[in-house]
């Protein structure tokens, strides 16, 4: 049971945040507070694993310690929307790491050759949190505090609640795990669209897309 409920931080919170981060801090916390991967999620993270042309991202693996493991339940490992605003900064930290093949970690770690990813804990206690009071952000913030910053926000963004939990991929008794419920829906990309557009200061896109016309210009 946790003890604490974690902080949840506001949009201009986010953004202020975001700007101050270099690269690859940056793309580390926009990617968690856009998509609400657990910590062990996203530095379980490889190339492989970032599909551009679907606009997906696979959550195969997980890693805790420097121990590779696997996800938390069945329900985590569906597929995750990759909005078009994380899909260009993932391109460009790709663009700027030496570790960009296919089977490399997306944070692949310099200190390890790229064997390993970052630890992500250092990274936070050392950087980000540093960072973030710096730019006045108060309160006490952690990995998780980006998840349940993105739940929060989808909530607020007026989210059905079935598009929120699957977003979340939390595992439910009431949930069938079929295929229609395994797949990366219009309603989920719509939904993650809006928490991008806010913590990037744009409007959401309402204008659907033919997923070829979404493709071509991932």
């Amino acid at each position: 049971m946790r003890k604490k409920i974690p902080a949840v931080l506001e949009v201009e919170e986010v953004k202020s945040l975001l700007g101050a981060l270099d690269l690859r801090e940056r793309t580390m916390v926009l990617l968690d507070v856009v998509t609400g991967l657990r910590a062990s999620e996203l530095f379980g993270l490889k190339w492989i694993d970032v599909n551009f042309n679907n606009n997906e991202i696979s959550v195969t693996r997980s890693i805790v310690n420097q121990v590779i493991g696997s996800c938390k339940t069945e329900a985590s490992q569906k597929p995750v929307p990759l909005d078009p605003l994380l899909a260009k900064t993932l391109r460009t930290l790709r663009a700027n790491t030496r570790y960009k093949t296919a089977t490399d970690w997306v944070f692949a770690s310099p200190y390890s050759q790229g064997r390993k990813p970052y630890w992500c804990q250092s990274l936070m206690r050392n950087r980000i949190s540093v960072v973030a009071r710096h730019v006045g952000i108060t309160k006490k913030i952690g990995w998780h505090t980006f998840r349940h910053t993105f739940a929060t926000l989808l909530r607020a963004s007026g989210a059905d609640i079935k598009v929120v939990q699957e977003l979340l991929r939390h595992a439910s008794c009431r949930v069938t795990l079929d295929t229609s419920t395994q797949a990366v829906t219009e309603q989920k990309r719509a939904a993650q669209n809006k928490i991008a557009s806010l913590v990037r200061g744009l409007k959401p896109q309402t204008q659907r897309m033919h997923p070829a016309h979404r493709h071509s210009r991932s």
